[in-house]
């Protein structure tokens, strides 16, 4: 089995819940005023991280994930949770000095979401040697953690021609308008959300079509309004896939990189693995946390044909 490789953050997630609108209570006039609390009357603590949730749901599709990422003091157990769920965390590092990536998000009701992440562990970690593993690894993806781990993760996957999707994300804003040039040109592709598309085409001065001279592929996903692909052929706009209910957004985005990338790796085009990855994020959304506990496939496979007409490949 061809596998994936897949770098990000390992991070505990606490979640709150604002019982308003964040856009009601900020004044676009006051902004270098900005002094600002929001009452959380939900709390929760979870597992969490780009990597972790990518490889999970990958893993629960029946994928090969290769996790590249780091955990601290208090990350043993997570990576005891990976483990036992299949997952190959042989180059997640631990640094028992430090504690593990966290992960804080407000979300109001509305869907928007305030982050705040503290690297932890991830800050001092390492690109390890992959070598003996080059072979397996037909696809990978670098989405947000530290930056230069991000950075040599990009860097590993060009000098190894290994084809890698550009995942930005928060840390979209800590890199140069030269960094993202530079990582986009070396991208088999680049997934973002609206907010962070709009960030990106404003840092590389691109649009839909000029970006498409850097990668040939851009993936923007919008929640509840679907999915939007760019490529050469023209731009696909597809419907969201609907959930049964929303109870927290976090996590959809890694839930649609996992089908997605899943889907790539068995040979389906790109807009045929954009409907699975759709599929799951909308499962996701189902519960708070962003780790299923189990997954049935052929209820995702029928939730993507009745959302868009057709059955994916078995």
């Amino acid at each position: 089995m061809k596998r994936i490789l897949i770098t990000g953050s390992i991070a505990y997630d606490i979640l709150l819940g604002y019982e308003g609108s964040f856009a009601d209570a900020i004044d676009p006039k006051s902004l270098q005023h900005l002094s600002l609390s929001f009452f959380s009357p939900r709390f929760a603590r979870h597992h969490g991280g780009t990597a972790a949730n990518i490889a999970w749901n990958l893993r629960l599709l029946g994928g090969d994930p290769l996790i590249v990422g780091t955990v601290g003091s208090d990350g043993g157990s997570y990576k005891a949770l990976l483990s036992e769920r299949g997952i190959d965390v042989t180059y997640i590092g631990e640094h028992k000095e430090h504690v593990t990536a966290t992960a804080i998000i407000g979300t109001d009701l509305d869907e928007r979401q305030i982050t705040f992440f503290h690297p932890g562990a991830d800050a001092v970690g390492s690109w390890p040697d992959l070598s003996d593993e080059r072979d397996d690894i037909v696809y990978g993806i670098v989405s947000p953690r530290d930056t230069r781990q991000m950075t040599s993760g990009m860097l590993w996957c060009e000098q190894q021609k290994v084809p890698v999707f550009f995942d930005p994300g928060q840390q979209i804003i800590a890199f140069s308008a030269d960094e993202l040039r530079r990582f986009t040109e070396m991208s088999a592709g680049v997934i973002v959300n609206d907010y962070e598309w709009s960030l990106l085409k404003t840092a590389l001065k691109v649009n839909e079509k000029t970006i498409l001279n850097l990668t040939p592929l851009v993936i923007v996903t919008h929640g509840e309004k679907g999915v939007s692909l760019f490529t050469k052929e023209g731009h696909v706009s597809l419907p969201a896939c609907t959930s049964d209910q929303v109870v927290d957004p976090t996590g959809a985005g890694d839930a649609f990189r996992g089908g997605f990338l899943f889907g790539l790796a068995r040979g389906w085009d790109t807009e045929t693995a954009c409907k699975l990855g759709a599929a799951m994020g909308s499962k996701v959304v189902e519960q708070e946390g962003t780790l299923l506990n189990r997954l049935d496939c052929e209820e995702v496979w029928l939730r993507a044909e009745r959302a868009y007409g057709h059955a994916l490949p078995k």
